[in-house]
């Protein structure tokens, strides 16, 4: 079994890990964070707002993590390129920091030497290659790609829906708004919106900073720029795009509009919606027609969910769409589906 590090263990990190719990498809040997206080770390697991707790509790035993089942070093180093993987036999790296000096730091001579792969869950520039399933894995190559963006959780839902429709019907240009739920750097009140990725930086986009609680807030988003980069023969110059900000805390939605190439019908863009789900060998895409609404998809580990009361084509021409996704739990899901294929590939190499 493939032996995984985690480098941070925040949101995205821990929803990862609770994920392997459900698949057992990796044994996790270290987990990296610079939160010290190693009970708080196995507290934060055990309980969850969002997913609620786990019947086999972790708890902190010198600098481990330890259940019924297993124990986990824990590392405190501010850098990933500083932690000792090669001690715990690592075999994949995923580094769920957000932080982007760890981006940077990762592809030294010394994280290629030690490790096999190293996946960054999100989408910065300074990767080998960045990676949807269901819109561009069939373009990894392992010869030449060691750091893998697993891209970002609006393109893991918009990147699929979008090959599909440009592949059999062909899209002239359009625009999506993004709705997503809160980030754990916004505020409670009113003031400066703090980087994540870059700590001590200020966004310049004022508004980031406002309250999370009853505000709606417009802000730029980098979705379609992370879409742009996993589905062939969509730009930016052809779809643009915008998002709000909104007050809830999971379930991300994407509201599309597309103007087509090629004359189609709402019957036949349900039929490749169908045929996608039955084909697919993730689950990438999931069709719902019932009336729901946003928590209902909670912990849904779809890729996205396709809302069809929404889908309409109008004149033949103009593609309506409206997509749903758990914004951690499904795209982590997608994260350790990624590692499973990265894993598988370089088995076929031997």
């Amino acid at each position: 079994m493939l032996r995984l590090g985690i480098n941070g263990f925040g949101r995205i990190g821990r929803a990862i890990f609770r994920n392997n719990l459900v698949k057992n498809a990796f044994r996790v040997v270290a987990i990296n964070d610079i939160n010290p206080d190693i009970s708080n770390i196995a507290y934060q697991l055990n309980y969850d707002t969002l997913y609620g707790p786990l019947d086999d509790k972790y708890y902190a035993v010198n600098e481990q993590l330890c259940n019924n089942h297993e124990k986990i070093r824990i590392y405190h180093e501010p850098y990933v390129d500083e932690i000792p993987w090669e001690n715990e036999k690592v075999d994949v790296v995923i580094d769920a920091s957000g932080v982007l000096e760890n981006v940077l730091r990762a592809p030294n001579a010394r994280m290629r030497h030690m490790l096999k792969k190293i996946m960054i869950t999100h989408a910065p520039d300074e990767v080998d290659f960045s990676m949807v399933l269901g819109a561009n894995e069939a373009q990894l190559d392992l010869s030449k790609h060691h750091v893998i963006s697993t891209s970002i959780c609006d393109a893991t839902a918009i990147g699929p829906v979008l090959r599909i429709i440009h592949e059999n019907i062909g899209i002239r240009n359009g625009y999506i708004t993004t709705l997503h739920p809160w980030l754990n750097y916004q505020n409670l009140m009113d003031g400066p919106a703090s980087s994540w990725s870059v700590p001590g930086t200020i966004y310049h986009h004022y508004a980031l900073g406002r309250s999370v609680i009853g505000n709606m807030i417009p802000k730029p988003t980098s979705a379609i720029a992370a879409t742009c980069r996993v589905v062939d023969g969509i730009s930016e110059e052809m779809i643009g795009s915008f998002s709000y900000r909104t007050p809830t805390a999971i379930v991300g939605s994407a509201d599309i509009t597309l103007n087509l190439k090629s004359t189609a019908s709402k019957e036949q863009v349900l039929s490749l919606f169908v045929a996608a789900e039955k084909q697919q060998r993730w689950k990438i895409i999931r069709n719902n027609f019932e009336p729901l609404t946003s928590l209902d998809y909670k912990s849904c580990d779809a890729s996205a969910v396709v809302d069809h009361r929404w889908t309409d084509v109008l004149g033949g021409e103009v593609l309506k769409l409206v997509l749903w996704y758990d914004n951690e739990w499904g795209y982590s899901a997608r994260v350790l589906d990624q590692v499973l294929y990265v894993e598988e590939q370089m088995r076929e190499q031997l």
